[in-house]
């Protein structure tokens, strides 16, 4: 596919980071932050130097034949460690930074010896593709290999191991990123056994080049976008879930709003709508515009016919709840049909304040656009509250 799977995965992961990029400038003293960005970053290289194309360029611009196979190999072990460090920040405990600095030592130590092996072995014949079968035997070169391939092997398997462990103890979004975050490096892991094995049966005088060539790199890039996806859900699950809730919320609203709609645009008791805003600000403005209706008609609200009608749905009904929004759907259809030019004076018989919560103001809009299916003809009896003022208790 000539370095297209690789090209793809490097996008994913780098958009990942493209997103986090933000918040980090924001808080670039955060250990947290700046893991999350090192592990997307660092695997987005790893796909990218080790895709066909850039092998080629990395050896004909360097005039060292292979040279992209450590840098590559570099770049695989730095992407181990941050996945670490990452695991390490996210558990948190007493010896977070302890922890850190030991990972970073040691593979920074697996860096150091890549470097060093690559130096001492004879690696004059380029491999683009199949680099880690053909030097398997190679002097030095050997030892390279195997020293990335376990360190790499290392390092997944203690992050899918302490994901899927994290995964039995929390729940939600962070439960669901942890076990997607534990299949991803495990495939991760697989791609380390694959070329293992394939260097191993090199050793043995057998030449599987086709698992290094096509099984690995399969297994990267479906690990790679599981990490991205299990990195990524544990930071906005929670913010979509917000935004879903204050959608809906929005649009329950939306029956009583036009109950009220005449009211709030005679007495100018609402304000602009907000172009292009999130669900949490449109909600906020319909609340708001809900709260100056009902406060604008605060004194016309009748006790009595409150009391009326929310004894008979009790007692019709055996729900509290729908009988608290029926009785509130009544007294404000009513005050918002009799309003006068100047609202009276408050007495002693109209509806206290305070106004109904937002619950019950879910629910008394529900009322209005007839959503209590238990009682459907509720909602006529409310559009006519003559009849609910003249029916005998």
């Amino acid at each position: 596919m000539n370095g297209l799977l690789n090209y793809a995965s490097c996008g994913a992961l780098w958009l990942g980071l493209l997103a986090k990029i933000p918040d980090l400038l924001r808080h670039p003293r955060d250990p947290y932050l700046r893991a999350i960005c090192a592990v997307l970053g660092l695997s987005g290289l790893c796909f990218f130097l080790g895709a066909v194309p850039t092998v080629a360029f990395v050896n004909d611009v360097s005039g060292v034949p292979n040279l992209a196979a450590p840098l590559t190999y570099a770049s695989i072990t730095a992407y181990g460690a941050a996945a670490q460090v990452l695991i390490v920040h996210w558990r948190g405990g007493v010896n977070v930074r302890r922890t850190v600095r030991r990972w970073i030592v040691a593979y920074a130590c697996v860096v150091l010896g890549i470097a060093v092996m690559f130096a001492l072995g004879d690696a004059s014949a380029e491999r683009r593709t199949d680099f880690d079968t053909y030097y398997a035997t190679t002097p030095f070169l050997a030892e390279m290999i195997v020293l990335y391939l376990c360190g790499h092997l290392a390092a997944t398997t203690v992050t899918m191991v302490s994901s899927l462990c994290w995964a039995c103890q929390v729940g939600g979004w962070l439960r669901a990123g942890m076990v997607t975050l534990g299949v991803g490096t495990l495939c991760n892991a697989g791609y380390s056994v694959v070329k293992l094995a394939a260097v191993v049966a090199r050793w043995f005088g057998e030449r599987w080049s086709a698992l290094v060539t096509d099984v690995s790199p399969a297994a990267a890039g479906v690990g790679a976008l599981l990490t991205v996806v299990g990195i990524v859900i544990p930071l906005c699950g929670p913010r979509t879930t917000e935004r879903c809730r204050a959608r809906r919320t929005y649009w329950r609203l939306a029956p009583l709003e036009r109950e009220l709609d005449a009211i709030l645009t005679r007495r100018a008791l609402r304000l602009p709508r907000p172009r292009w805003a999130s669900p949490a600000t449109r909600l906020i403005w319909r609340q708001t515009g809900i709260h100056n209706g009902l406060g604008h008609l605060d004194a016309l609200f009748d006790r009595a016919l409150f009391d009326r009608v929310r004894a008979r749905t009790l007692r019709e009904s055996a729900d509290p709840a729908l009988a608290d929004a029926t009785a509130w759907a009544t007294v404000i259809v009513t005050a918002v049909r009799e309003e006068p030019d100047r609202v009276p004076p408050r007495d002693p018989d109209r509806l206290p304040t305070p106004p109904p919560d937002l619950t019950t103001l879910l629910r008394v809009a529900d009322v209005l656009a007839g959503a209590s299916a238990a009682h459907p003809g509720r909602v006529a009896e409310v559009r006519d509250p003559r009849a609910s003022r003249h029916r005998v208790n």
